[in-house]
């Protein structure tokens, strides 16, 4: 990766919510940062990228967007915000974008992002990152950041091993740092994955399960007692998988969530709008880890199966 003696270009490849938030926020620093956008590519060309965030509304113009990663210039650092159903795509998308000494940094839920990006670049050049940001977007070309915003980095290494804080890893935090962004720089990546999970498998799968918002959730004793139980089960499958997670955490997370703007999660926005699930990510790849070890997450799996049901039905499968 390229070091201090010039600044750091960045690929962003999803400019979605999360993409085009962070993206934006690192244009605006001053960096020279590329969004590959497909539906809205054309709108962001003409318009820019307008951000509507609680720490301040902003837009951005012009904008160096493209439709296709072959137009875009080699770039140092490359941001994967795609959801993970199209993670099947990255050989095609990460190999004419990255320059020859650069890092990929797999900006998405759940497990297994980093392997696949390995798979194509190396071990030694991927980054996993995990955002913890209320955002959607408005319309093309238009982010709406809610609450939140921290980015946690975690070098990744074959099995998950932990790798400590690489340079690399280090200079994109400097760079998100500069952006106005916090940032946790975790010596375990894995950890880091299933303390994310804590929040994610209950929350995302019962919003579309209930169609509802999470502060509807966490008003009703019953679901806030299951969302607890659900964490609790994570928190075994991190322990079987070697990783500690304290009861602290879990009552953190729900004071985070009973304080948070009523808001709907990713995974319901995909619902809504007839996109395929991350189940296999969020729920499939940590119950086989689990299972792996010798421990079943019986809730989990019940609330996997649900998902799936309403995925096939909902996209007509």
């Amino acid at each position: 990766m390229s070091g201090e003696q010039r600044a750091r270009r960045y690929a962003v490849i999803g400019t979605g919510a999360v993409g085009g938030f962070y993206g934006a926020r690192l244009q605006q620093a001053g960096l020279s940062v590329h969004f590959l956008a497909r539906s809205d590519r054309e709108v962001i060309a003409r318009q820019g990228l307008d951000v509507r965030s609680k720490d301040g509304d902003f837009s951005l113009f012009p904008v160096a967007v493209y439709g296709d990663v072959h137009e875009m210039p080699r770039c140092d650092v490359v941001i994967v915000a795609l959801k993970t159903t199209h993670n099947g795509l990255l050989s095609e998308l990460l190999q004419p974008v990255l320059a020859d000494d650069g890092v990929v940094v797999m900006l998405q839920n759940g497990l297994g992002s980093e392997e696949a990006a390995a798979a194509v670049v190396g071990a030694e050049r991927v980054v996993g990152g995990l955002s913890f940001v209320c955002a959607h977007k408005l319309g093309p070309g238009k982010v709406h950041h809610l609450d939140y915003g921290q980015v946690t980095l975690g070098a990744y290494a074959e099995g998950y091993a932990p790798r400590g804080v690489t340079a690399a890893m280090a200079a994109v935090a400097t760079d998100l740092r500069a952006a106005g962004i916090a940032v946790e720089e975790a010596e375990d990546l894995l950890q880091a994955r299933w303390r994310k999970l804590v929040w994610n498998i209950p929350f995302n799968g019962l919003s579309v399960i209930l169609d509802e918002r999470t502060n509807r959730m966490m008003a009703d004793p019953a679901i806030r007692a299951l969302a607890r139980a659900l964490m609790e089960e994570v928190v075994q499958g991190a322990a079987a998988c070697g990783r500690t997670i304290p009861e602290t955490f879990i009552e953190r997370m729900l004071e985070h969530t009973q304080n948070m703007i009523p808001y709907h999660t990713s995974m319901k926005l995909d619902y809504d709008a007839g996109r395929p699930l991350e189940i296999e990510a969020i729920y499939g790849r940590p119950l086989a880890m689990a299972a792996a070890a010798g421990v079943d997450l019986p809730r989990i799996a019940v609330l996997t199966r649900q998902l799936q049901f309403l995925d096939r039905r909902r996209r007509g499968l």
